[in-house]
C-alpha cells in the first residue's frame, strides 16, 4: 500500500510537472514503448547473466517481499518469546530426553503447534532446533555456542541479500542502459538529416526519453525496491538474534525467565512486547506446559 502511493507520487509529480511547464506527453507515449524494450530487455536480460538462476528466482520473490513488507509484527515476536520460554523451560525440567521429541519432529510438537507464525518459518526453526540439539549433547559453552551461531546467522544473511544486491546492481546500470537506447535514437536520427527541423525534433526528442527511463527506472522504482527489499530482510533477520540471545543466556546457567526478557530487548522498538505484556504471554505458557503429560 505504502508503495503504491510512493510510486503515485513519483509519476504525478514527475509528469505533473512536465505537463504544467508546457511539455508535449505525446513524444514520451509514441517513443515510450520502443524505449522500454531495449531498456528493459537489455537490463533484465544483464540482470540474467550476472546472476545464478536461484538468485534471478529469489530476486522475483524479494520484489514481492518489498513490497509486503517484513513479515515478523507484533504478535509474532511476542509467539516467539514465548516459543522459547515453552523450549528452555521443557529443556531444564526434562533435559535431553524431555526436549528431544521436539526438536526432532517441530510440526508434530505440541508446544511448536501453538506457535503456528513461527514453525511456518521453517529456516529459523531449523536454527532453533540444531542448537538446542547440540546442547542436549553436550556441547554447552556458552562461547562456543555464541560464536557458531553468529557464524550461521552471518551466512543466513549474507544468502538472504544476495536478491537485495542484484536488484541493487541492476539499479546502478539502468541508467547507463538507458543512455544506449538514447545513442541508438540519437543514430536513428542522424540517418534522418535532411528532415525538416520539426521531425527532427521530434526525434532527438524520443531518443532523450531514453535516458529519461533509465534515470527514473533506476532512482525511482528499482533502486528503492531494493533498498526496501534490503531493509525488510534486515528486520526479518532480528528473530535468529532474539533466538541466539535466549539460548547462549541459557547456557551460561541464567534463569529460563530472564534469558527470555534478555531476548525481548533485542526485539525491534516498534515490534517489542512491554515488560507486562510479555509477563502475561509466558504466564499462560506456564498453564499449557503445566497442562503436557509428562
Amino acid at each position: 500500500m505504502l508503495n503504491g502511493v510512493g510510486f503515485l507520487i513519483i509519476l504525478g509529480c514527475v509528469f505533473g510537472s512536465f505537463i504544467v511547464s508546457g511539455g508535449k506527453l505525446g513524444v514520451i507515449i509514441e517513443a515510450l514503448p520502443h524505449e522500454l524494450v531495449a531498456i528493459l530487455g537489455a537490463s533484465i536480460g544483464a540482470f540474467v547473466v550476472s546472476n545464478s538462476l536461484p538468485t534471478v528466482k529469489l530476486a522475483g520473490k524479494g520484489l514481492l517481499r518489498a513490497f509486503k513488507g517484513p513479515k515478523w509484527k507484533n504478535d509474532t515476536y511476542r509467539e516467539l518469546l514465548t516459543l522459547m520460554f515453552a523450549l528452555l523451560t521443557t529443556f531444564k525440567k526434562g533435559g535431553a530426553t524431555g526436549i528431544e521429541p521436539h526438536l526432532d519432529a517441530p510440526e508434530e510438537s505440541s508446544i511448536f503447534s501453538r506457535h503456528a507464525k513461527v514453525l511456518a518459518d521453517h529456516h529459523l526453526v531449523e536454527f532453533t532446533c540444531d542448537y538446542l540439539r547440540m546442547m542436549t549433547v553436550s556441547f554447552d559453552d556458552p562461547n562456543q555456542i555464541s560464536e557458531a551461531m553468529d557464524a550461521d546467522i552471518e551466512r543466513h544473511h549474507a544468502e538472504e541479500h544476495l536478491p537485495h544486491h542484484a536488484l541493487q546492481s541492476m539499479a546502478d546500470g539502468l541508467p547507463a542502459i538507458g543512455i544506449v537506447a538514447a545513442v541508438l535514437g540519437v543514430i536513428k536520427t542522424m540517418a534522418s538529416i535532411d528532415q525538416p527541423t520539426e521531425v527532427l525534433g521530434a526525434m532527438i526528442g524520443g531518443a532523450l526519453v531514453g535516458t529519461f527511463l533509465g534515470v527514473l527506472l533506476s532512482y525511482c522504482v528499482v533502486g528503492p525496491l531494493a533498498s526496501k527489499l534490503g531493509e525488510t530482510i534486515g528486520e526479518d533477520s532480528r528473530c535468529y538474534t532474539i533466538v541466539k540471545t535466549a539460548i547462549v543466556a541459557y547456557a551460561q546457567g541464567v534463569a529460563v525467565q530472564v534469558a527470555v526478557e534478555l531476548a525481548r530487548r533485542q526485539t525491534p522498538s516498534l515490534h517489542a512486547p512491554s515488560f507486562q505484556q510479555l509477563e502475561e504471554a509466558l504466564q499462560e505458557a506456564k498453564h499449557e506446559l503445566a497442562a503436557v503429560p509428562a
